[in-house]
């Protein structure tokens, strides 16, 4: 089996494209942060989702992003909630962490140089996506420039890498109906940007909003149980 590092975030997305990265036959090395985030609710499902889903290890890095702030995520911005899909298909919201996933994606290639891995996978998506700039089929192939530059794998001509984004044309419903076709158990996700005091999701912000509209898209019942 190849080796692959795979960004996990515990969310829908990156679960899904998890499962796909095994079911493509990679042994899977997954990578989640603790970036300063407003709860590691999304941590405790990255980990039950790395072991359900078979990862051969899992990393947690630990980042203060929060230090840098800029975002709703990691700062005392309010987070947006009842937009409607209009709304959050318009413009770049304030939950966008600055330059986060070219953050993340460093990391993720340092790993795979070391574990002599060519392939990062990586759940972005420009479909049904709040506008992140970070999550452009464009930018992951710079991406991918870069790292054949940066690396003492690439120069020496041992390791081309690539990023794999399996998710980046979909719908929400076609990545919740790929990831229960795969087996992923959506009970052990989270999406909530904001959970409510006693746990649940807030069901309003962005990122609730867009998962509820896909299982409604996908016919399939989500297993949260929202607070509104």
């Amino acid at each position: 089996m190849k080796p692959a590092v795979v960004l996990l975030s515990g969310g829908l997305d990156s679960a899904t494209t998890l499962a796909i990265a095994r079911s493509q036959g990679y042994e899977a090395h997954v990578l989640s942060f603790a970036y300063g985030q407003r709860h590691s609710r999304e941590l405790d499902s990255a980990s039950r989702v790395a072991a359900a889903l078979g990862a051969r290890n899992r990393l947690v890095l630990t980042l203060d992003l929060r230090a840098i702030g800029g975002s709703a995520l990691t700062g005392d911005l309010a987070v947006p909630k009842s937009r409607t899909a209009g709304e959050i298909g318009v413009g770049i919201p304030v939950t966008y962490v600055p330059a986060r996933n070219t953050i993340f994606l460093a990391h993720a290639l340092a790993w795979a140089e070391v574990l002599g891995a060519e392939d990062v996978f990586f759940g972005a998506n420009v479909m049904d996506y709040s506008g992140y700039p970070d999550c452009r089929p464009e930018y992951l192939q710079a991406f991918e420039r870069l790292a054949d530059l940066a690396t003492k794998a690439g120069v020496e001509g041992k390791s081309r890498f690539r990023v794999h984004a399996p998710l980046i044309r979909m719908t929400k419903a076609e990545i919740i109906r790929t990831g229960h076709t795969l087996g992923v158990d959506f009970s052990l996700t989270w999406s909530c940007y904001e959970p409510t005091a006693d746990g649940r999701p807030c069901g309003l912000c962005d990122s609730c909003t867009l998962r509820k509209k896909g299982f409604a898209e996908a016919g399939l019942t989500d297993p949260l149980c929202y607070a509104a």
